[in-house]
């Protein structure tokens, strides 16, 4: 159900934004989003073609870039892709591993005209 409230912001930016710059129309939103964020793209389009009836960005296109879970290893100190179900490095086998990515969720860029 939080994607409710984050497409709410979403279209709130879109909206301001588009004020900002006098634009007729939001064309593409281009949002980036971490798979450890339990952002499900799927819900996001349907609150946004709700929430965004009869408004500027009411035709926008949702894009979505996806950021796999990354990681670093302390013991080896290298960098990798977490597996779903292989929490170690790959490297050396540790477990002493940091989330260093996968968390994501922003607007990158969007497409006024």
């Amino acid at each position: 159900m939080h994607e409710l409230a984050i497409t709410q912001c979403v279209l709130d930016i879109a909206l301001e934004q588009a004020e900002k710059h006098k634009a007729g129309r939001v064309a593409k939103i281009n949002l980036v989003v971490g798979d450890l964020s339990g952002v499900v793209e799927e819900c996001v389009q349907f609150y946004f073609q709700v929430l965004s009836k009869d408004t500027v960005a009411s035709e926008a296109m949702l894009e979505f870039e996806r950021v796999p879970t990354g990681a670093r290893c302390h013991a080896c100190d290298s960098e990798f892709t977490l597996a779903e179900t292989d929490w170690t490095c790959p490297k050396c086998g540790s477990d002493e591993i940091e989330i260093v990515g996968g968390r994501e969720l922003y607007i990158d860029s969007m497409e006024l005209e």
